[in-house]
C-alpha cells in the first residue's frame, strides 16, 4: 500500500532551537493515527510543516492521493496544501466569531470553487451555480457533524464543544483526504469527548484519513489504529496504542519530558 502521507527525516529549526529532528513515519489511507508526546515535544510544529505554515529545515513530506503520484509538499503554501486534500484544525479554536455558523463552513468550501472576482460582480450563471453548491454542501456538512439548527447563529454563541465541531465542519468542507486535528478533545467534558470519538469514526467511515494530536489518552486509546510518539522533537516510539503505552521510554517521557 502506498502511504497517503510520508514524513521522512523531517527537521525544523527556529534559530538555535531544534523543534523537530529527523522525524519519520507513514500514514496509510483509512488510518486514524495519533501523534502524542509531552508538551513542547514538537507536535504542532510537525502539523505546521505538513500544513504549509512552517517550512521544513530539512527532510521531505510527500502526499499521495489515491491513484496519483506522490507530491512533495514541504514548503508549499497553506492554500496549495489544502487544494491537494489536507485540512487541519487548531489547538486554540480559530473561527470567524462574528459570522454565522453556516458562513464559517461556506468559507471552507470556497477553496473548491473556480469563479473569479468578475464572476461574483456580474453574478454569472457559473458563479450562482457554485454558490448554490457551496450552500448545499455546507448544510450537509453541518448536519453530518451534529449542528443542525444552528445555521444562522453566530459562531461565538455556540458552546465550547459545538465550536470544536464547527471548526471540524469547516475543515471537512474543504473536501480533505487527510484531516489533521490538533487536540480536538481539549477542554471537553467526558460526554463531549465520547461524542467526538463517534464523530471521528464517522469521518473515517467517509473515507477520510485522520492524524490527531491529543493528550486525552482515553480518546487516543479509543480511536487510534496506531500512535507515533515524539519527545524533544525526536521520534521516540510507534505502534499499537496499548503497546506504546507500556513502552518504558514513553512512560519516562511523560513523567519527565519537556514542557512549553
Amino acid at each position: 500500500m502506498t502511504a497517503l502521507l510520508n514524513v521522512d527525516n523531517l527537521s525544523k529549526n527556529f534559530g538555535g532551537v531544534k523543534a523537530l529532528q529527523e522525524v519519520s513515519f507513514d500514514i496509510n489511507p483509512g488510518e486514524i493515527i495519533g501523534l502524542i508526546g509531552p508538551n513542547g515535544a514538537g507536535k504542532t510544529t510537525l502539523f505546521n510543516c505538513v500544513a504549509g505554515v512552517d517550512k521544513p529545515s530539512a527532510g521531505t513530506i510527500n502526499f499521495c492521493s489515491p491513484g496519483e503520484e506522490p507530491k512533495s509538499i514541504g514548503g508549499k503554501k497553506p492554500e496549495n496544501v489544502t487544494a491537494l486534500g489536507i485540512a487541519r484544525t487548531f489547538q486554540n479554536i480559530r473561527l470567524f466569531d462574528a459570522l454565522t455558523v453556516l458562513d464559517n463552513v461556506k468559507i471552507g468550501r470556497h477553496c473548491r470553487t473556480t469563479s473569479n472576482f468578475l464572476g461574483a460582480v456580474l453574478h454569472t450563471q457559473k458563479q450562482q451555480n457554485e454558490e448554490t453548491s457551496v450552500y448545499d454542501y455546507a448544510k450537509k456538512t453541518l448536519e453530518f457533524v451534529g449542528l443542525v439548527g444552528h445555521d444562522h447563529e453566530t459562531a461565538s454563541s455556540l458552546s465550547y464543544g459545538d465550536q470544536r465541531r464547527l471548526e471540524i465542519a469547516r475543515a471537512l468542507a474543504t473536501g480533505p483526504k487527510l484531516l489533521m486535528l490538533d487536540e480536538p478533545a481539549a477542554g471537553m467534558n467526558p460526554q463531549e469527548s465520547a461524542s467526538l470519538m463517534n464523530l471521528i469514526f464517522k469521518i473515517r467511515d467517509q473515507g477520510v484519513t485522520i492524524l490527531l494530536i491529543e493528550h486525552d489518552m482515553k480518546v487516543v486509546m479509543g480511536v487510534c489504529d496506531r500512535v507515533v510518539v515524539i519527545n524533544y522533537g525526536q521520534w521516540l516510539a510507534e505502534g499499537d496504542p496499548r503497546d506504546v503505552a507500556k513502552n518504558p521510554k514513553v512512560i519516562e517521557a511523560y513523567l519527565g519530558g519537556g514542557t512549553d
